[in-house]
């Protein structure tokens, strides 16, 4: 069912994530949705305990400082473009312990915000085709809506599982108005936004002198700062 627009109270946005470290490909995402779904606030969530990622993570607060800098970039992105978007950098599942389930993380902002707010999970196609690995993941959609961005060597029809088919059969819109207008349920995938940039290398990069420089362009700045200042993804001795 679609409610009028009068009846929706706010168009809020989820950007969640490890953040080891967060790039210019989670800004980029970030800006463009913003824009394509007239967000009225975008929060930024780093994973407190990402079961899905081995041992070998950044602690939890360290990445929290990481993603607070890149929301200083993010919002000097925003001033520029005329984005009117609120940024906020939540700790929701650091704080909440045991592992970070995103279903957990949609539930409680489902309850903060109320049933009529519109509430959309962004993410690139890769996380959609791995969303069957999620917990709970069939549930998801009964809390947000889910706005994915493609991405190079990421094609859907190439990695999508059955469950994923039947998902998007059952739930995707063309329409990015329809999840401005449906407080969940519905995904929309955005074809013009083209974003390939991998955290795992860039903490490559960063250990080498030889490719921090590429590292640094594909880092927003206050980030990079504050890497640098902690001496973070050193190479080992």
């Amino acid at each position: 069912m679609v409610l009028p627009t009068s009846d929706i109270v706010k168009k809020i946005g989820i950007l969640g994530g490890t953040f080891d470290p967060p790039h210019l490909g989670h800004l980029q995402l970030a800006a463009h949705f913003s824009r394509a779904l007239h967000l009225d606030e975008l929060l930024l969530i780093p994973s407190g305990q990402p079961w899905q990622k081995g041992l070998d993570v950044t602690p939890a607060e360290i990445r929290l400082q990481l993603t607070e800098a890149a929301g200083i970039d993010l919002a000097k992105t925003f001033l520029y473009a005329k984005i009117p978007t609120l940024i906020g950098i939540d700790r929701i599942e650091i704080d909440r312990p045991g592992p970070s389930y995103a279903i957990d993380t949609v539930k409680a902002l489902r309850e903060r915000f109320g049933g009529n707010a519109s509430l959309c999970w962004i993410m690139g196609a890769d996380s959609l085709m791995q969303l069957d690995t999620w917990n709970s993941w069939d549930q998801i959609l009964n809390y947000v809506n889910l706005g994915v961005a493609s991405r190079p060597q990421h094609a859907l029809s190439d990695e999508m599982s059955p469950k994923i088919q039947q998902l998007l059969t059952k739930h995707q819109t063309n329409d990015p108005q329809a999840l401005e207008n449906n407080p969940f349920g519905l995904i929309y995938i955005d074809n013009s936004l083209l974003v390939d940039i991998s955290s795992t290398e860039l903490r490559a990069h960063l250990k080498s002198v030889l490719t921090s420089a590429t590292a640094a362009k594909s880092i927003p700045s206050h980030t990079l700062d504050r890497i640098m200042n902690l001496g973070l993804y050193k190479q080992s001795s």
